[in-house]
């Protein structure tokens, strides 16, 4: 079926990702805008409930049962079982979430189809016979704007893009048997690590209260989760602060981390340097606390602090249990 595609990632539980309602919410607008069909496509090895989920966002949904999705890298077998779906010679354009699964993804399709990759994408449209996909470049002081020239086309979607929005009519799921063979190397999964204790994802926080170089160390850290607890939001940080060991990598934020998308982001002794700004700047509304009034956060910040986060930053935490007690 010549059109769009979106690939349903599928969570450690069985449920859809995130991330996918939003890339389906922003296929279903394209592909109406365009007069397109949309589909999705689910391959797990129960990929019942999240194919389930994703028909609330789609008319038409492919529920893909694979066994070897449960035993293999998911994204090497999703790309094999998406490949055979696709007709020769038609024009058919896969979104999925530029997320490590989604990227994976989107590799082994281009080399399985022989289609191109547009990365992280910003914004979309359709253009004449395709989508015309804008993306971010050199640490979000560009933007490009491109098109596809093959046949098969695949989009990663940075997350929080888009608002996930369901659709008017929940669509049909189609159980769909796998056909053929597994094509790509079988290449086995030795030993899952789940982090003990992992906080909630900062991609779908609202409240997210990030700490920079001027926190100083491990122990400055401890105000920005104590404000963090207070606001009922998640904690974040800048590469240098990770890189320094101060935090785990999974709470990094900008252009090599996660990108958020919150209604508050308060910003502890951060600079504001772009590759920050690119994973943050989408905030409702952003705040920030620093003492160099002539630092990068200060010109696109909603409002700034000038002031030594060692005395705002208790003083602030001191005004907010004082509320809620």
């Amino acid at each position: 079926m010549a059109g769009l595609w979106v690939v349903g990632e599928v969570t450690a539980d069985g449920g859809l990702a995130r991330i996918s309602t939003e890339v389906a919410t922003l296929a279903r607008t394209l592909a109406e805008a365009a007069g397109q069909k949309v589909s999705g496509v689910v391959v797990a090895a129960d990929p019942t409930a999240a194919a389930t989920e994703l028909a609330t966002y789609l008319p038409r949904v492919l529920a893909v049962t694979e066994p070897a999705a449960a035993e293999r890298p998911w994204a090497m077998v999703a790309a094999d079982r998406i490949a055979g779906l696709l007709e020769p010679d038609t024009q058919e354009f896969i979104f999925v979430g530029a997320g490590p699964d989604g990227r994976d993804v989107a590799g082994a399709l281009s080399a399985l189809t022989g289609g191109g990759v547009l990365a992280n994408a910003t914004a979309a449209t359709w253009k004449d016979a395709g989508p015309t996909v804008e993306m971010s470049v050199f640490g979000g002081k560009l933007t490009t704007t491109s098109g596809f020239t093959a046949p098969t086309g695949i989009v990663t979607v940075r997350p929080n893009l888009v608002t996930a929005k369901t659709a008017p009519k929940v669509g049909s799921v189609e159980p769909t048997a796998p056909a053929g063979e597994l094509t790509q190397p079988a290449v086995a999964v030795l030993e899952r690590i789940t982090e003990a204790g992992a906080a909630a994802p900062i991609e779908e926080a609202k409240i997210v209260v990030a700490g920079g170089r001027g926190v100083g160390g491990a122990d400055g850290f401890r105000v920005v989760e104590e404000i963090a607890e207070a606001l009922g939001g998640a904690v974040g940080a800048t590469r240098a602060a990770v890189d320094a060991g101060w935090i785990p990598y999974a709470q990094q934020i900008g252009q090599t981390g996660k990108i958020v998308k919150p209604q508050l982001y308060l910003a502890l002794g951060i600079s504001g340097a772009i590759q920050h700004k690119v994973g943050m700047q989408t905030a409702d509304t952003i705040v920030a606390v620093n003492r160099d009034p002539d630092a990068p956060i200060a010109e696109f910040a909603d409002l700034v602090v000038i002031g030594d986060l060692f005395e705002v930053a208790p003083a602030l935490l001191a005004a907010l249990r004082a509320r809620t007690g």
